[in-house]
Formats: C-alpha cells, sequence, structure tokens
C-alpha cells in the first residue's frame, strides 16, 4: 500500500516532506529566469550586494573591527611605536522561504493555456514580499536572522523625523544623508514609500519651481544628492515606521544557499493551521506546486575612522513619519 504524504500550507507543526515523492518540474534554465525575476521584484535584492553562494547553510564573515595607529617620532633615535589591527566575525545563516500552489490537473491539460505566464509572476512577487518585509522591517523574520534596516537604524539613533521641511528632513545638516555620512558612509540608494513621490513632486525651490521636474514631456528621474530611489511595490514598505531607508547598500550583502526549485506532488493533502484538510490533491483531481529558495543577509559595517563606536554607526538611516 503506497504511503500518503502530507503537505502542509503554512503549518508550523508540519511534518517534513518525503523527497522521494517528488518529481522535478521545471529544467535549470527556468530557476535561473526566476530568481533573476525575483530579484526585481524585491527591493533588497535589487539594491544589496549579492556575495558568492554558499556552500552550507552558514557563512563566515570577518569584518575590521579595529584600525592600525601611526605617530610620529620624536627625534632622530626617537622609538617607533607598534600598532595592531584586529577583525570580528559576523555569520549569514540561510534560511528556507517557501510557497504551495495548488493547481487543478485540467488547467495543466489545457495546452493553450499558459499557466507558467500566470504562476511565475506570482511565485516572484510573493518572495520577493517576504524579503523586503523581513529585511526593511523585520515582518515575520527568521529568528536566526539579524535586526531588520529600520530596527538597527533605531538603536543607532539614526532615525530624523518628518518635518513641514521635508528638504531638510533630507538634505540638511541633520537629515538622512548627513546621518549616514557621520557614521563615515556615503549614501549611494535609497528605498521608499510609493507615496514618497508625490512629495517629492511637490518640493520648489525658492523661485516656485519643482525640484525634481523640469521638462513636462520628460520622465521624472527621482535622485537624492546623485542617488537614485527605487519604490517597492510589493506592498511590503511600511510607511507607519519609515517615509525613506537611505543608506551605503553595499553595506546590505546577502548570499544565496540554494535558488529556486520546484517539484510537483500529485498526491497528499494540503492542510491549513488548524489541521483542517484544504485540498486533496487525488480526491480533487490537483498538483500542488511547491517552490523553495533559502537565502541569508547581514550588515559588515567595518569600523571606520569617522565613526569607531559600532553602536553609533550605522550605513542606513530612516526618515520616519512624524507621529
Amino acid at each position: 500500500m503506497k504511503k500518503r504524504m502530507d503537505l502542509r500550507l503554512f503549518d508550523l507543526d508540519a511534518n517534513l516532506i518525503d523527497r522521494s515523492g517528488a518529481e522535478s518540474l521545471i529544467p535549470e534554465q527556468y530557476a535561473r529566469e526566476i530568481i533573476q525575476g525575483v530579484v526585481s521584484e524585491s527591493a533588497v535584492l535589487r539594491m544589496g550586494r549579492r556575495l558568492p553562494n554558499m556552500s552550507s547553510n552558514k557563512y563566515r564573515m570577518p569584518v575590521l573591527d579595529m584600525l592600525p595607529m601611526a605617530y610620529f617620532v620624536n627625534g632622530d633615535n626617537g622609538q617607533k611605536k607598534t600598532t595592531k589591527m584586529s577583525w570580528d566575525k559576523k555569520y549569514i545563516t540561510a534560511e528556507e522561504i517557501a510557497v504551495i500552489v495548488p493547481i487543478p490537473e485540467a488547467v495543466l491539460e489545457d495546452a493553450d493555456y499558459d499557466i507558467w505566464g500566470e504562476v511565475r509572476p506570482r511565485v516572484q512577487e510573493a518572495f520577493g514580499k517576504v524579503i523586503d518585509g523581513a529585511v526593511l522591517f523585520g515582518v515575520e523574520k527568521p529568528a536566526s536572522w539579524r535586526d531588520d534596516l529600520v530596527a538597527t537604524a533605531t538603536k543607532a539613533g539614526s532615525v530624523v523625523k518628518t518635518t513641514a521641511d521635508l528638504y531638510a528632513d533630507i538634505m540638511g545638516e541633520d537629515g538622512v544623508i548627513a546621518k549616514v555620512e557621520q557614521s563615515g558612509y556615503f549614501v549611494n540608494g535609497h528605498v521608499a514609500d510609493i507615496s514618497v513621490r508625490a512629495k517629492l513632486r511637490g518640493l520648489k525651490d525658492t523661485t516656485g519651481q519643482p525640484i525634481f521636474k523640469t521638462d513636462m514631456q520628460s520622465g521624472t528621474n527621482y535622485t537624492l544628492d546623485g542617488s537614485g530611489m527605487y519604490f517597492p511595490n510589493n506592498g511590503t514598505f511600511d510607511k507607519t515606521k519609515a517615509q525613506i531607508i537611505t543608506g551605503d547598500f553595499s553595506q546590505l550583502v546577502y548570499a544565496m544557499r540554494q535558488d529556486i526549485t520546484f517539484k510537483l506532488f500529485t498526491e497528499g493533502v494540503v492542510q491549513n493551521t488548524d489541521g483542517t484538510i484544504a485540498y486533496n490533491l487525488m480526491q480533487n483531481d490537483m498538483v500542488a506546486l511547491r517552490a523553495v529558495m533559502r537565502l541569508g543577509w547581514e550588515i559588515p559595517n567595518p569600523v571606520n575612522s569617522q565613526q569607531k563606536d559600532k553602536a553609533k554607526r550605522c550605513p542606513f538611516a530612516v526618515l520616519a513619519p512624524a507621529e
């Protein structure tokens, strides 16, 4: 008698899926195509710096923790002093992201229906959304992952409250760009809520002319102090916590342990978190497509001459709402 497998959807207490009963659905080139799609859908993967793929679930990264010092020599025969450098260890821990897509067999058998054309964008969006939510705002982040960007900037005191003078909030001496520079980093990008576009379009110079649009026939390029802006529209940006996240995004590094893989299950059940059966694949003439990827991230934040106190040093700053 063939053993039936249980596929549990979003159930923390679920059993493991038996690999022997699963088959690969798509060839490798599709997996590469979809991982590229996830990068384009995710603000974090799009703007961060990708490291080489991980060979295990943990990636050890040495980070400079102490700078060497030089001294003047007192006279021709003065004694030369010594110095040292030291490195700290930071770890990137890969965590799994997954989703199950139940599909009726009748749909798959319809040769005129582009099922992948429908599934792929939704899978890309779902993976990009969960990555951005965890890294930017800590939404359902794994326990092994570090604090999110907003929490990290808040602990370092790199938060500016929005005022009536948006230009000063961003560009001023106490603005978010200056907060990053005070930590010894140069801003190279900004991630903002889509509502900020309207606020930036409303900014005017002393002559009453819009700052971000001088030609009504060409598109508006949103840049702040020469660095481009990205407005994620996957629904993860929480404008109640941040209006803009600005910083040196080369300090947001991530590594893949496993690119997206797909497996097709033709038997088994998909259960809800309360244990009730959502779908019985055999009884409902359905198949279940499972997509899985594993990745981790970190902020190296090495010591620099501008800010040696690691508690105050942060390569990111947040423009927070007034309330």
